[in-house]
């Protein structure tokens, strides 16, 4: 298992964002036909809509997914680290975040500067959120604080891109 979260290490998602946890489900995520793997890049232009998301894991268990973006604005100055871009609650084990009540509302990758990391990270519940207060901003959004107040201990899994600004379109 320790092989699994090498990339996290290197990545700085663990350190960054959560900290160091042992894998114990399986995500599957992809934009269109692109898999999501640890470091790949993916283009804000087709990350618009919502990722696919499979998960794994018993029917009778419920999770948390979040997506968030530890370098907003800039890598080098990460002023508003965290900015939260998707909050999922309450998705059954074996099913999407089709399945889950949506608390934030997604919102695609749009880096204004630099190679920015993407962060979907998955945490087992120990019963039903229900009703989960929407965060007051999407920037300065703690992942490891709202786990936390939420009860939902280390992540069961996580997976990461990388994304930047796309060039404009050179057309006249």
């Amino acid at each position: 298992m320790a092989a699994s979260v090498d990339p996290l290490v290197v990545g700085r998602v663990i350190g960054d964002v959560v900290d160091m946890f042992i894998p114990t489900l399986s995500v599957s995520v992809y934009f269109g036909s692109k898999h999501v793997t640890n470091g790949c890049d993916i283009k804000p232009s087709i990350a618009i809509s919502p990722p696919k998301v499979a998960i794994s894991g018993h029917s009778d268990e419920l999770y948390t997914l979040v997506m968030t973006d530890p370098d907003a604005p800039s890598p080098s100055e990460p002023s508003m680290r965290e900015w939260v871009h998707w909050i999922v609650v309450d998705i059954p084990g074996g099913t999407n975040p089709n399945r889950g009540k949506e608390i934030l509302p997604y919102v695609g990758p749009r880096p204004p500067v630099g190679i920015h990391r993407f962060i979907l990270v998955l945490f087992r519940q120990k019963a039903p959120l229900g009703l989960v207060d929407q965060p007051p901003t999407r920037a300065n959004f703690n992942t490891r604080y709202f786990a936390g107040n939420l009860d939902l201990g280390l992540p069961v899994a996580t997976v990461y891109f990388n994304s930047q600004k796309e060039p404009a379109s050179k057309r006249r």
